[in-house]
């Protein structure tokens, strides 16, 4: 009768243990998850914002050269910094960790990136022939190159505005069954 006296609290202190240790591993999955969301949400708000004001500077100027405010010559200087700039960026966002299931926004803002990249690359060409060029078909190409670069130029930056909407639309929540940490997204904010 003593040893089950014994026994009985020792059993029930090692379920009681157990029990703790599998709540805790969970909890710590569960916050391990926050935080590497977290992370990622912070790394992406903080590149959007960079990004953002980079390239505000660089769409005035270039829409001030399409609509024949400035000379096309002026803007080479400032496409070439913002190429720089977002070649930059494009390499930091490719270097985002986070869960997998987060992925597909860095994939998606990488190729906004390199979007803008091109845009960048489309109107430097159309400056280079409208600074050489004032008439005939190759003005037309000019402003065609310097319209159709900046409105892909501002599509990307807005598109780079809604991946960061997205990280913050992350939540990071327990599946039904109790196991594992889920991230889902957020009904969008009315």
């Amino acid at each position: 009768m003593t040893e089950l006296a014994i026994l009985l609290p020792l059993a029930a202190f090692v379920a009681l243990a157990a029990l703790s240790a599998i709540v805790l591993r969970r909890a710590g999955g569960i916050v391990a998850r926050t935080r590497e969301v977290e992370g990622f949400r912070r790394s992406v708000r903080d590149l959007a914002a960079r990004v953002d004001t980079s390239l505000e500077g660089a769409t005035g100027r270039i829409d001030a050269v399409r609509r024949g405010q400035a000379a096309a010559d002026t803007v080479s200087a400032t496409i070439e910094a913002a190429t720089d700039a977002v070649e930059r960026y494009a390499g930091e966002a490719r270097a985002f960790r986070g869960p997998p299931h987060v992925q597909a926004i860095r994939d998606d803002l990488v190729a906004d990136l390199e979007r803008a990249t091109r845009a960048l690359q489309t109107i430097e060409h159309g400056a280079t022939i409208l600074s050489r060029v004032r008439r005939g078909d190759r003005e037309l190409e000019a402003q065609t190159a310097l319209k159709r670069g900046y409105l892909n130029l501002i599509h990307a930056r807005e598109a780079i505005a809604r991946h960061a909407q997205q990280v913050d639309d992350l939540q990071v929540s327990v599946d039904p069954g109790g196991r594992n940490a889920v991230i889902s997204v957020r009904e969008p904010r009315s």
